[in-house]
């Protein structure tokens, strides 16, 4: 796509309402319901008015291409790719070919803008590959790019701001991967998204109900993050920084996303919250380092704070009790700091000793590293013994469970997948304290749907 003249910037409010804009959500949304879970339309007499709507898409993208040079290949294969769809037929879609000339982990420039489409799925929202549109902008500050370039290389993490999205956004759903696209065949993937103002805005609004609830008294920089959306977007960019370089790093006994792997939930718990304690021990380090500058380690203490709030008052009490490794995340950290005697719940209050709590948190992330660093020795049931004793260690299994009860109630000389079944959907229940507050949190944690930096908290 070619352009003489470029045309005046636009602002995000004045983008999000041009006619382009507005008549490409429509078209992308009017699409998705003819549309089955392959992404393909299958219905012969929605053909016609399926070519019609790619017709105003594609218009529409031409139309907003001057908006965005940077990417001009990107926005020319997308057309290409949504006329191949059409004269095709509208079978399974592929959109290989767009997908490999949008190359976002190459311009992390803060405020910077791209018009994504893509037949795909939203995790934590649609589970079929629907035509997907949104507009984003990147969140790159200074301080970021500084630890970027040093000891927290992460060429393939791209912090992104939305603003605005077809409906399968408008859920829970916090990132944009390329995985979730649909293609003919599976290129090495070169970069990941995640939506930092929506687990900003989602942690502030929850973080304010949940202190209110327990009457917690947040520390005076903790509260700050209540008032300003800008600061905890920041945070949330470091934590994530430092939490998905992690998954491909350290002493790992398995593929570290355990991709198509079949095992206990809980071994995806202890995963997830390996990644999160190392941001943790990270940010403690650059916290206390005065080689860092005062910005980049006030936003070091930021998230100690934001890990902690977000795993025991959101991630332990979010979503279904089927499986939901996140939750069993939340549960353990909010044990071990109770059983480490750094968090109390004393007459209805609950309170934390914040000097305290760098080195008993920093210590359970210890355990996890030393259990994947003794499991590369070990054979895979055992280590699944092993992790199922570092976390029943701390939580209460089901009274019901039969990996409660021992190695001898487990088929060890079964395949494995039975020991896997074995394990109950919920195997560690929540406790009194969580089931109360549950009660409670449910309907502001229900609330953050589709939430966005823009929302009101």
């Amino acid at each position: 796509m070619s352009h003489a003249t470029l045309p005046k910037p636009l602002s995000n409010s004045e983008l999000i309402v041009t006619e382009s804009w507005l008549t490409l959500k429509a078209a992308a949304t009017t699409f998705q319901g003819l549309q089955g879970q392959d992404g393909s339309v299958p219905e012969e007499a929605d053909k016609s008015h399926a070519t019609e709507l790619l017709n105003v898409i594609a218009d529409s993208i031409r139309n907003l291409a001057p908006h965005f040079e940077h990417d001009a290949a990107y926005l020319t294969a997308l057309v290409s790719d949504l006329e191949a769809w059409s004269a095709s037929g509208f079978g399974v879609p592929d959109f290989l070919d767009s997908l490999l000339a949008f190359t976002p982990q190459l311009a992390r420039i803060d405020g910077l803008r791209h018009l994504v489409l893509f037949p795909m799925y939203t995790q934590n929202g649609s589970t079929d590959r629907l035509l997907e549109a949104v507009l984003i902008e990147v969140i790159w500050p200074d301080f970021i790019g500084t630890l970027e370039a040093g000891d927290y290389s992460n060429k393939l993490f791209v912090p992104l701001r939305f603003l605005d999205f077809t409906p399968g956004y408008d859920t829970n759903s916090a990132v944009l991967f390329p995985e979730s696209v649909a293609i003919r065949e599976t290129p090495s993937f070169t970069w990941g998204a995640i939506f930092q103002d929506r687990e900003a805005a989602r942690f502030r609004r929850v973080l304010k109900e949940a202190s209110n609830i327990t009457n917690l008294e947040l520390p005076a920089d903790a509260a700050a993050m209540l008032t300003d959306q800008s600061l905890t977007e920041e945070t949330f960019v470091m934590w994530d920084l430092i939490h998905d370089r992690t998954h491909m790093r350290g002493d790992l006994p398995f593929d570290p996303f355990m991709i198509k792997q079949r095992m206990p939930f809980f071994l995806y718990s202890l995963e997830e919250l390996r990644c999160d304690l190392t941001a943790f021990r990270e940010s403690v380090k650059i916290s206390r380092d005065e080689a860092h500058d005062p910005i980049t380690r006030q936003h070091a203490k930021l998230v100690q704070y934001a890990v902690i709030f977000d795993r025991i008052f959101r991630f332990a009490i979010t979503g279904t009790r089927t499986r939901n490794y996140d939750a069993v995340g939340g549960q353990l950290l909010f044990a071990w700091m109770h059983q480490h005697h750094v968090l109390h719940w004393t007459d209805t209050k609950l309170s934390i000793d914040w000097d305290l709590v760098p080195e008993v948190v920093c210590a359970l992330g210890d355990s996890i590293d030393e259990l994947y660093w003794r499991s590369i020795d070990r054979p895979k049931i055992s280590h699944w013994l092993a992790a199922y004793e570092l976390v029943s260690t701390t939580l209460t299994p089901h009274p019901a469970s039969t990996w409660a009860k021992g190695p001898d109630a487990l088929p060890l000389n079964a395949p494995l997948r039975e020991m896997t079944d074995q394990v109950m959907d919920d195997e560690f229940p929540l406790s009194m304290f969580y089931e109360a507050l549950s009660k409670k949190m449910r309907p502001i944690i229900e609330s953050t749907v589709g939430i966005t930096g823009t929302s009101s908290i």
